[in-house]
């Protein structure tokens, strides 16, 4: 018996999950896990500088019928989403991503618990091989997390993200946000307001070339 409430997604996603097997095995249970820990690109990154990174990855903007990702429309954000690249494009991936969406929106209390066992078991085994850890909660999404305790009750564990919401308030220390730049003209508001924040402010390029040029003429970053 499938676990969710689906009327909320795509009626093709729901006919998928409902008519195939394999997803509806899926959809009748819970994770055992939310937190991936070295197993995609964002996380490698960390182990050279001796960190192990947890990260969750969830289906960003309204695929799972709720929107978890705000501020996308105005900064036009949706199609050149991170999820519909790499591991994203994969199905499985796509579903089980979704999955985790669901059980975070519809059993939260829950859902939370198990992000909280995945932070001991993380931390601990970054204590086991000599490393620091860190967690990213937002890994595709824009979520709050800060309202829901859970960095509260790891006050002591480091987490960070990045975010286009330049309003975000009430801050644990433990909580690195970093502003997420867009440059379309519905954005450039949002764009002020996390300037006279003083948020930092993470900006995408095309390529490598265009930042060298920008520095040549004298720009900072």
């Amino acid at each position: 018996m499938l676990k969710y409430d689906l009327t909320k997604i795509a009626p093709d996603m729901r006919f998928e999950i409902e008519n195939r097997p394999d997803l509806s095995r899926l959809f009748s249970s819970f994770p055992e896990t939310m937190l991936a820990a070295g197993k995609d690109a964002k996380t490698v990154k960390g182990v050279s500088e001796g960190y192990v990174t947890g990260i969750l990855y969830l289906a960003p903007y309204n695929t799972s019928g709720v929107n978890i990702c705000p501020m996308a429309g105005k900064a036009q954000c949706g199609e050149g989403c991170l999820f519909t690249a790499g591991r994203g494009r994969m199905s499985s991936v796509y579903y089980a991503r979704l999955r985790k969406t669901l059980f975070l929106q519809q059993y939260e209390s829950k859902a939370l618990d198990v992000i909280a066992s995945d932070i001991v078991a993380i931390t601990r085994k970054a204590h086991r091989e000599n490393m620091k850890s860190a967690f990213r909660l937002n890994g595709t999404s824009d979520i709050r997390f800060e309202n829901m305790g859970i960095m509260q009750e790891f006050s002591k564990a480091q987490f960070y993200d990045y975010s286009k919401t330049p309003n975000r308030k009430n801050i644990p220390s433990n909580y690195d946000l970093t502003f997420s730049y867009s440059g379309v003209s519905s954005f450039a508001p949002y764009v002020k307001q996390a300037l006279e924040n003083n948020m930092r402010i993470a900006a995408v390029f095309r390529d490598r070339k265009t930042v060298e040029t920008m520095l040549q003429k004298g720009g900072k970053f």
